[in-house]
């Protein structure tokens, strides 16, 4: 679910934490283009842009991931697609040491100036493609994500390169949308889709938010780039949308995805408007003093690196 199109020719290569360039990071070498075209295009910045919205959404997962992580003080913790950095520096707070990497410049930009401005001074961030980054062997004692690990190239060689950073017994904790069925935005979705065409979201194929969505798969993954211990359990978690349904739907119809497949299907602006009406009205019964509220569900996963 991306969106090259927005994207520019090299992405830019941002400085360290210590002012100086990773000669390991950059996204030279990397394998996941499309991901760091898009990451590094419109994608990366509207999530960096409207960070607080994300986390909002998102941040209903951060108790469940962070318990299933069991992070000691002494832990050294690796954050997998770390994006604006916000479980990063909730790790950094209960352990050692935290490391984001993530493709996004825009995105780590805004996660550099989060650690600043907490004044944490064990995180450090690398843009990098964590499918081949050349992490240190055994450095780690855990590797977290909240929704990180889903666009490997090849998933298996993905975390097959996670287990060399982690430690004999480290500990993989990540959380992943489970099939777009069960999520209450496919009601939404479905609601666009009476006057927009979208692809099949129940058929996800390749990278994608949704690549981890069948637990039969992960399984096959992660056992075959060489974890064991493999625990899979669903979480409901609270999503926050937007203060009303209109507002809702104008942040939804800043996703990136969406802004893809609007284009891919030619949509002229009355019928985006339109859909954008029908999106509303199918918030408006999410629609709560508080603001709009969603179910998101996902699978919290775990393992072990022998």
């Amino acid at each position: 679910m991306t969106d090259p199109m927005d994207a520019p020719d090299s992405p830019p290569r941002p400085a360290s934490p210590h002012g100086t360039t990773d000669s390991r990071g950059g996204t030279e070498g990397l394998v996941n283009s499309e991901q760091a075209a898009a990451w590094n295009g419109y994608e990366g910045r509207h999530w960096a842009d409207h960070q607080d919205r994300y986390d909002a959404l998102n941040d209903g997962a951060n108790a469940p991931l962070l318990a299933a992580a069991a992070l000691a003080p002494t832990d050294r913790v690796l954050d997998i697609g770390c994006g604006n950095g916000r479980i990063t520096r909730l790790a950094a707070g209960r352990a050692a040491y935290a490391l984001g990497i993530d493709l996004s410049a825009p995105m780590l930009e805004r996660a550099r100036a989060g650690a600043a401005a907490e004044s944490l001074d064990n995180v450090e961030f690398v843009q990098a493609d964590a499918q081949v980054y050349d992490f240190e062997q055994a450095a780690f004692d855990a590797a977290v994500s909240r929704f990180g690990v889903m666009f490997f190239a090849d998933p298996v060689e993905g975390f097959r390169n996670i287990g060399r950073a982690l430690r004999p017994g480290g500990r993989l904790a990540f959380v992943c949308p489970q099939h777009f069925d069960r999520m209450d935005q496919s009601t939404v979705f479905a609601a666009i889709g009476e006057h927009v065409r979208l692809p099949d979201l129940s058929r996800p194929t390749g990278p994608s938010p949704l690549a981890f969505a069948d637990p039969d798969h992960t399984r096959r993954v992660l056992a075959g780039a060489g974890f064991d211990d493999v625990a899979i359990e669903g979480v409901d978690a609270p999503q926050y949308w937007g203060e009303d349904a209109d507002d809702a739907a104008g942040f939804l119809f800043g996703f990136g995805p969406l802004r893809h497949w609007l284009r891919e299907a030619d949509a002229d602006s009355a019928t985006e408007e339109r859909a954008r009406r029908a999106a509303a009205d199918a918030f408006r019964s999410y629609q709560e003093d508080g603001g709009v509220r969603l179910t998101g569900r996902y699978w919290l996963v775990t393992a072990v690196h022998p």
